[in-house]
């Protein structure tokens, strides 16, 4: 056994190492709620997911929660090349009690990002039952030059 040059390697007209294909791009998302809703209609909310930049993703988010009547439409939170998940507590008798608060959460995984948003969402609302609104994933994508 012994070591020997590979037949074809180095010489004229052979690449020495193998060229990109393409690259993988980053995808953002972000949830927008209304943080002065009015107290007899639903909590406005706008959300955008695999988009290419940030800013992209708040203002498709933004002008959603305007669209719905949000009255003071803020960003919840932005995520890039993951999941994401939003949680309410489960109205009681029909109306959402005073105080309440909606939770979001981003993971790795769907399933992970659910499971944190309805937990933050239990504890935030003293045990309050909630239920998952919103959830997706946006990872980055692959693009051939």
């Amino acid at each position: 056994v012994g070591c020997a040059p590979i037949p074809g390697a180095g010489s004229p007209g052979s690449s020495a190492a193998p060229r990109a294909a393409g690259e993988w791009e980053t995808r953002w998302g972000a949830i927008v709620e209304d943080q002065k809703p009015s107290p007899d209609k639903a909590q406005a909310t706008g959300v955008a997911a695999s988009q290419k930049s940030k800013r992209a993703a708040i203002k498709i988010a933004t002008d959603q929660c305007r669209a719905q009547g949000g009255n003071k439409c803020e960003v919840r939170i932005t995520y890039y090349n993951q999941c994401v998940s939003l949680a309410d507590p489960e109205p009681v008798n029909g109306r959402v009690q005073i105080g309440s608060t909606s939770t979001v959460a981003r993971a790795g995984t769907l399933e992970l990002a659910r499971e944190m948003s309805l937990d933050r969402c239990q504890t935030q609302n003293s045990g309050a039952a909630c239920r998952l609104i919103y959830s997706t994933c946006t990872m980055s994508e692959y693009k051939s030059f």
